[in-house]
This record gives structure tokens, sequence and C-alpha cells, in this order.
């Protein structure tokens, strides 16, 4: 797991590497202000950090799948004397674990 200052490290330098970045003005197209480059910097290394500590929730909402699917699951293993939804779960979570 990465630090806050390694990840604004790797986000200080991919913003390097895409200069020249433009914005839009008043209908006429920009080069960033050093201002503008710093406040890129500094958002995509929020959003490095915020996604490294908090992304693993929507990628678990994602591969969880929908409650009428996990309550067939449920069902199906009721049934079947299977563990088909708890191997799911556990799968899920072991793929896409909380950070430390």
């Amino acid at each position: 797991m990465a630090t806050k200052e390694e990840l604004q490290a790797l986000a200080d330098q991919e913003i390097e590497d895409a200069k020249p970045m433009y914005k839009q003005v008043n209908n006429e197209r920009m080069e960033f202000s050093d201002d503008d480059y710093a406040q890129a910097k500094i958002d995509l290394g929020n959003h490095k950090w915020e996604q490294q500590q908090f992304g693993y929730i929507q990628a678990r909402k994602e591969a969880y799948g929908s409650i009428t699917d996990q309550l067939d699951m449920q069902y199906w293993d009721a049934v079947n004397d299977t563990t088909t939804w708890k191997d799911h779960i556990a799968q899920v979570k072991s793929d896409n674990p909380k950070p430390s």
C-alpha cells in the first residue's frame, strides 16, 4: 500500500508527463497556468489516495451482484445444501480487500 506522499509524487509525475494541458475559458483554449498545474497535482493526488483507501467499497458493490441474485444463491444453497453464496461473498472480499 502506497503512502499519501508516494501517491502524490506519482500524481505530480503524471501531470508533468501530460503537459501541456489546456482549459477552455470564454470559448478560448488556454494552457494551464502554474496555479492550474499545482491544483491539478493536488486534485489527482487526493483522488489517488481516496481511490486507494475507499475504492474497494465500489468494487465490492459491483462484484457482489444484485440482492435478487444473492437471495437466489441463498435459496439454492438451502435447497441443495451448498455454500455458493458464502463462497461468492468470501471471494469478493478476498479480491477487494480493505486497506490496512
